[in-house]
């Protein structure tokens, strides 16, 4: 029988789980920076693609648009839910292990990780492609490679300087990325040209295929939605912020996605629109005449992905740390100094470091494509343990965890965001999901040394007690 970590309810200040012990770098997270936390770690560079990458199969993208925003709201509101009875960093994993034990919340807090580490290092090399039209690299992949590690390190520098500066940072990028978006989204409308749109069903596969393959590619536009719960630790009176930043985060990111991919499929014609690599910049061109589309659209990418950039680094040791106070991650990832883990921040920016490098010298084609791929199967593993541990408790009769008041509704929630997340793991593919669930094998040998000393460690601990 495995020994483990007793699970204990701490007492959570208003302020958040280190209230009082902030030094003048660290500060609590109020409502509008845990929002934007949850909204720019959502927006990162996809958007300025997706309207190309959904134009093939014809308007009815925005009806699987409309549905998948349905079911990560559903996924928001359950977050929110689960915030609201633990209010601790970590989010998934804390759930995950609240509800079924230790090594279900290993998982979480496993497969998130490598989410969150190999989704920076892919989100700085798209960001270089953005740079690259400001400041030409001229090809130069020496160049090329060290403006990727600096898109990474700067954010990592801004978190190691305190959850003051951080809340800064993403505060500013999210205004800064979401003025300009929302303005082309609905600047659009007013030059919008319903023979643009092409037809409603473009692929020949039928309208609910179209909704299918469409969805499969928009399915990850939403991942970052429990940004706020996993860092529910920072944020001021978690038990309702938290909550409140989920919902009104991943709503004002659909409401740019919405808006945004509707104004592009109305300024830019159906058939340019297919073959557009920058389906922004040639929407604002359309809009205002002229070449200058190209570098504004790059100028708002470039904010969005150091956003984005910025917020991922911070969950990145966030969820570890948690795993880590537990016993379940090695000790060091405990480390916290001005509210920040330290030493998760360093490891995680290390690795993506040594991923990115790799991606420029191996020469493997496909290697980086395919590691981002396995990272959409691992980060629905988290999801589908929160959503389980939700429904757990409705279905348990556990009145001290269950709003009675709200149960039918709920339960809805927690069916919705389910399939929402079994939709997921749908759409990432046969291959990923093999792949992925190879890199979850490999947490369960870590598991298993860490579950071994603990064992050794409790053993140890009675031993001397005895020989008292």
């Amino acid at each position: 029988m495995t020994t483990t970590v007793p699970r204990t309810e701490p007492t959570v200040a208003t302020t958040g789980e280190t209230a009082g012990k902030r030094s003048r770098h660290a500060r609590s997270f109020g409502l509008p920076v845990a929002t934007a936390l949850v909204m720019g770690n959502i927006i990162g560079g996809g958007i300025f693609l997706l309207p190309a990458s959904v134009a093939p199969f014809g308007t009815v993208s925005l009806v699987a648009f409309a549905v998948l925003t349905v079911g990560a709201i559903a996924l928001a509101m359950v977050f929110g839910r689960l915030a609201a009875r633990h209010p601790r960093t970590g989010g998934p994993y804390v759930y995950a292990r609240e509800a079924f034990g230790d090594f279900a919340g290993f998982l979480a807090a496993w497969s998130y990780w490598i989410t969150a580490w190999v989704s920076n290092a892919a989100l700085a090399v798209a960001a270089v492609g953005y740079l690259d039209v400001l400041v030409p690299l001229h090809d130069s992949k020496p160049a090329t490679m060290a403006a990727a590690l600096l898109l990474q390190w700067l954010p990592a520098l801004a978190n190691l300087a305190g959850t003051r500066y951080v809340g800064a940072v993403q505060l500013v990028a999210t205004v800064m990325k979401f003025v300009p978006l929302l303005f082309v989204a609905v600047g659009g409308l007013f030059f919008f040209d319903a023979d643009n749109l092409g037809p409603f069903e473009a692929s020949g596969s039928g309208a609910l295929g179209a909704i299918s393959a469409s969805a499969a590619i928009l399915l990850f536009s939403y991942l970052g939605v429990e940004s706020a719960a996993v860092s529910a630790g920072e944020v001021r009176d978690p038990r309702r912020n938290v909550g409140r930043a989920t919902l009104l985060g991943t709503a004002g990111a659909a409401v740019i996605y919405l808006l945004g991919t509707l104004a592009v499929f109305g300024t830019v014609a159906h058939d340019e629109l297919i073959g557009s690599t920058a389906p922004f910049s040639d929407a604002v061109n359309a809009m205002f005449g002229g070449a200058w589309g190209g570098t504004a659209v790059a100028c708002m990418a470039l904010v969005s992905m150091v956003g984005a950039l910025n917020g991922w680094t911070l969950l990145s040791a966030q969820t570890p740390y948690a795993a880590a106070r537990d016993g379940l991650f090695p000790a060091f990832f405990a480390r916290k100094r001005r509210g920040v883990p330290t030493a998760g921040v360093l490891v995680t920016v290390v690795l993506a470091s040594l991923l990115t490098v790799y991606n420029y010298t191996a020469g493997a084609d496909g290697v980086f494509e395919i590691l981002v791929l396995i990272t959409t199967f691992t980060a629905t593993v988290p999801y589908l343990l929160s959503t389980a541990a939700q429904i757990h408790y409705l279905a348990s009769g556990q009145a001290h965890r269950v709003d009675r008041a709200r149960l039918v509704r709920d339960g809805v929630l927690a069916s919705v965001a389910a399939a929402f997340s079994l939709w997921l793991v749908a759409g990432s593919g046969y291959a990923a999901v093999y792949q992925g669930v190879l890199f979850l094998f490999a947490g369960v040998l870590v598991y298993a040394w860490m579950s071994a000393r603990n064992r050794r460690t409790a053993a140890g601990t009675e031993g001397s007690a005895g020989r008292a």
